[in-house]
């Protein structure tokens, strides 16, 4: 007892201390809770999008995934690249060089115009990329309308991730939820209207919901716009110092693009595995992609988490803090680990809480095979799950201080030989059957999170910077 009671004690002593130091608990918490949020409001767009879509007809919402992935994983090579100036950001401010903030997140917007232009270019071909695929007619036509309206409205998605950086850098993130919050209910009730041609609107289908896509960012990149022009913003971050800063750019490059490419790879590499998990059969892809779509819900709060990570990181190491900066990471690794552990009791002793939404309008005779295998599939999921968690939250670490190129070679390197290549060899050449290709996901996701933690271990990002050096005060 008297043990017991010892053991409660320290817990309860380390837990308070851990809670109120720099780089604890409550600190990582006032960052990550609205980044939660608002990466949350993401997943609720594009579950009502869907939704409204399946109420208007199924070649609509059957068009809307695969057209959308294209477009996403376009986007996403830029994406990955503008959402790096978050770091820069975090390390002037951090450094107290607030003079570079404004222009710092002006060089992203540049590099989303460039996406954007590349987007519109590609924007012309898009039936020709859609015959390709060989959808049957009906459906080809919606996947041709949504994804030439998302890649003509893709600049104002991507220069709304470079404005974003002026108040996550700083860790100002509740201003960023309430923006996001915003921009999810002009987006909804425009889906609403523009699906189904409500309120005096036209009824354009799925060509509605790609509008109400693009204009809501039109909305939110306006509205950030607005805000970062505050007068005492312009006067102590320079915020509206439009003007091209070549050096400055090339730095973001340099150290945002391998960002991008990690983004991309880790997209394509996933995508390539369901693909390859399409030849086992309807039943064993459906039970796999219901399986991922469970996980996608988890997994959107540990992003919110590791992007809070990021920008501590980022912030301590500009004010040459490295050790708050690591315990800022493990406080994060505490708090995603532990939400993420909750979650995979979950997925073991209570499959059916994430299974019923799925099979709530699903034929239950049919659906029976399919729910069997997920609830194996689940098991799969919790345990790389945790492993997951240190894949994000150590990763981030490490790219809060510049080791962008290093996870991008582990990315590249894994997704295609830990990842893809043996999917492909154990499903199509040995037959092998699904739990070949989980067994192979799983020890991937195990495999990244510890290359990542020893990465992290081995404490060369505590001298990397992204910033250039202060000059020195005069004599």
């Amino acid at each position: 007892m008297a043990n017991n009671t010892a053991i409660l004690t320290k817990t309860y002593s380390f837990f308070f201390r851990r809670w109120s130091c720099e780089g604890g608990y409550r600190e990582f918490l006032i960052i990550a809770v609205p980044l939660i949020l608002a990466t949350g409001m993401w997943s609720v767009q594009q579950f009502v999008d869907r939704m409204f879509l399946t109420w208007h007809s199924p070649e609509a919402v059957a068009a809307a995934m695969p057209a959308g992935m294209l477009n996403f994983t376009i986007v996403c090579m830029f994406l990955g690249t503008v959402t790096y100036v978050d770091t820069f950001v975090a390390q002037y401010y951090g450094a107290e060089r607030h003079k570079m903030i404004g222009p710092t997140v002006w060089q992203g917007v540049y590099i989303s115009l460039v996406g954007g232009l590349v987007l519109l270019a590609v924007a012309p071909f898009s039936r020709r990329i859609f015959e390709l695929i060989g959808h049957e007619a009906a459906i080809l036509q919606n996947e041709v309308v949504y994804f030439k309206i998302l890649c003509l409205g893709s600049f104002p998605a991507l220069a709304t991730a470079a404005l974003s950086a002026f108040y996550a850098g700083r860790g100002k993130t509740w201003t960023l939820m309430w923006v996001n919050i915003a921009g999810t209910a002009v987006n909804v009730v425009l889906d609403y209207c523009l699906i189904f041609g409500r309120w005096g609107f036209p009824g354009w289908g799925i060509k509605g919901a790609a509008v109400a896509t693009v204009l809501s960012g039109c909305f939110t990149f306006m509205l950030l716009l607005l805000l970062i022009s505050n007068r005492a913003y312009k006067k102590r971050y320079c915020s509206l110092k439009w003007q091209v800063n070549w050096p400055l750019l090339g730095r973001i490059l340099r150290f945002g693009l391998p960002n991008g490419v990690n983004f991309l790879v880790d997209i394509a590499g996933f995508t390539g595995f369901i693909l390859i998990m399409g030849s086992l059969g309807t039943t064993s892809l459906a039970a796999t992609n219901i399986a991922f779509n469970i996980n996608t819900v988890a997994f959107m709060p540990m992003l919110g988490c590791a992007i809070a990570v990021s920008v501590l990181v980022g912030q301590y190491l500009g004010r040459e803090r490295p050790e708050i900066a690591a315990r800022s990471t493990y406080s994060g690794f505490h708090v995603t680990f532990c939400y993420m552990a909750a979650i995979s009791l979950l997925y073991v002793f209570a499959p059916s809480i994430f299974i019923l939404p799925f099979a709530a309008n699903a034929d239950p005779e049919s659906f029976e095979a399919i729910r069997s295998l997920v609830v194996v599939l689940l098991r799969f999921v919790a345990v790389y799950s945790l492993f997951d968690t240190m894949n994000l939250i150590f990763a981030s670490a490490v790219k809060g201080a510049g080791d962008t190129h290093f996870v991008m070679r582990m990315m590249v390197v894994l997704s295609l030989a830990g990842l893809v290549a043996p999917s492909y060899v154990a499903i199509v050449l040995l037959h092998k059957g699904l739990y070949a290709g989980w067994y192979i996901a799983s020890a991937y996701i195990v495999v990244l999170g510890l290359a990542f933690l020893f990465r992290f271990l081995g404490g060369k990002w505590k001298s990397m910077r992204v910033i250039e050096p202060s000059a020195p005060l005069p004599l």
